[in-house]
């Protein structure tokens, strides 16, 4: 049986989908009380699941598209 994990994204992964912004504007925008908490807080950084992610650039950024 085998169990399904989530997708995660991080910082750069967050950079690339929203067209190459710098980790320095990804960082504002995570800061941000409407963007989605972290799913953890790893010695690399944080990440988030790739679907709540997804989600807030439907709201937030339409003009991002995948």
């Amino acid at each position: 049986m085998t169990t399904k994990r989530p997708k995660l994204m991080g910082t750069k992964e967050i950079c690339a989908r929203l067209g190459s912004i710098s980790r320095q504007r990804v960082t504002q925008l995570t800061a941000k009380t409407h963007f989605p908490k972290p799913a953890a807080d790893l010695a690399q950084g944080r990440v988030w699941l790739a679907e709540d992610v997804e989600e807030w650039i439907s709201i937030h950024r339409p003009e991002s598209k995948p």
